[in-house]
């Protein structure tokens, strides 16, 4: 692998409008991860095509600086602090000279930015014969803008539910709850014997306390209502909403006292060291648990609260989409298609030591984990599938119910001050 400076206008497209140079050593790599050669420019300089990388996660991120380096192509690989990367993304796909890949995720978002005209045009991938031509109707659909042009290049995907560790569980003497009387039962068993029932990190990423909103609402009124929901067709001050609050509102005395503090990382210390119980979390939680503890993870989905309901189950989709803005398409689409062909997904997933899926149904999962294969049939047992908060509406409206649920769990009683609030803060999010 060949490692090269980043040029300064590829600094400077990286920290966005009206940050220095200097402001970014905290969230900006200064060296590029460049494959087969070329320098660390971005579109439009002849140096390569340029990727903008979200992936933190240490065993995530080298496992893409590795395909990167394998790459027959000069790429340069430009990693950025997930949050501030959010805050800069529209800057950079509105640079003048913009990286030409992005890592992110599908749903709304990328289709916004589509909307207005900022993303390429990938359907040559989903054509026939294209890279992600077999993939699945559903996967097909979260790129597809419906008006013949695709957005999004689809190549891994996990789900969310409760993780807990089975050696804890054996000491303790319980078994996953079937019911949702049971799951409160068991949080107040292990509360009275000093157990911390419930893990969780919305320090400084606040948009964990979304997870258990989405279930509930998923519980209580279903995918359908909670799309039409975080698309503005209902109000937060619904009376739905309400009975999802009050439902949460239960299970506050069951987290963890210290969760402001944590992020959704630190949170798997307590889990790790058998003070916390359970964990409502993404499968990316099997990145920041000891290799040697991955083995002893496993998980049961949120308990059915109302039988009447549809199941379903939150699985976000990772990948990738480019910049229109790219002054090499042709080198750009070549570039995506590696990234989503089923050997590179396969390493990706290998290399990581990750529980995501692939999407390629050509990736063979059979040598695949337990835990992956469990999530595997989690997902394709479910009625409904929904990506995230954020995902199924807008990193806008995400900021508001961060703030409303983190101050919700930190002052319950002030429930309806926090819907009205998060109604007038949504309202403008869906007006604007």
């Amino acid at each position: 692998m060949k490692t090269t400076r980043m040029s300064r206008r590829t600094i400077l497209t990286s920290a966005g409008i009206g940050m220095t140079a200097a402001g970014l050593a905290a969230c900006v790599d200064t060296s590029g991860t460049g494959g087969g050669g070329g320098t660390g420019g971005g579109g439009g300089t002849g140096d390569g095509i340029v990727l903008q990388n979200s992936i933190q996660d240490t065993a995530p991120k080298a496992a893409l600086e590795q395909l990167v380096a394998d790459y027959d192509g000069p790429v340069t690989m430009n990693s950025v602090a997930t949050e501030q990367y959010r805050a800069q993304l529209t800057n950079y796909l509105r640079s003048s000279n913009p990286p030409d890949v992005y890592s992110w995720y599908a749903g709304s978002v990328s289709r916004a930015y589509a909307s207005q005209g900022l993303l390429l045009d990938v359907a040559p991938l989903w054509n026939e014969g294209g890279a992600c031509a077999d993939f699945s109707p559903a996967l097909r659909s979260l790129a597809d803008n419906g008006d013949g042009t695709f957005s999004f290049v689809p190549t891994n995907y996990y789900w969310w539910s409760i993780f807990y560790k089975k050696s804890a569980f054996a000491t303790w003497g319980i078994t996953p709850p079937e019911t949702w009387d049971d799951f409160i039962a068991l949080c107040e068993s292990l509360l009275a014997q000093g157990i911390i029932p419930l893990a969780n990190g919305i320090g400084s990423t606040p948009w964990m306390a979304s997870g258990w909103f989405d279930y509930l609402d998923l519980r209580l009124n279903g995918a359908q209502y909670h799309r039409e929901l975080l698309a503005g067709e209902h109000a937060f001050t619904d009376p739905e909403v309400r009975t999802v609050m009050a439902e949460y509102a239960r299970l506050i005395p069951f987290f963890d006292p210290d969760m402001a503090s944590y992020s959704n990382q630190e949170a798997t210390t307590p889990l790790v060291q058998d003070r916390a119980a359970m964990y409502l979390v993404g499968a990316f939680v099997t990145n920041n648990v000891p290799a040697d503890m991955v083995e002893d993870l496993d998980f049961f989905s949120v308990p059915v609260i109302d039988s009447s309901i549809p199941t379903a189950e939150e699985a976000p989709t990772d990948g990738f989409f480019a910049a229109s803005g790219s002054s090499d398409p042709e080198a750009t689409l070549d570039f995506l298609s590696y990234l989503a062909a089923p050997e590179q997904q396969q390493r990706f997933i290998e290399l990581s030591g990750s529980a995501n899926l692939p999407t390629s149904p050509q990736v063979d999962t059979s040598a695949f984990s337990a835990l992956t294969q469990k999530g595997i049939e989690l997902l394709n047992s479910t009625e409904e599938i929904t990506q995230f908060f954020n995902r199924d509406s807008s990193d806008a409206l995400q900021t508001t119910a961060d703030a409303a649920l983190t101050r919700f769990l930190a002052q319950p009683e002030d429930v309806d001050a926090v819907l009205t609030e998060w109604q007038a803060a949504a309202e403008q999010v869906w007006s604007s």
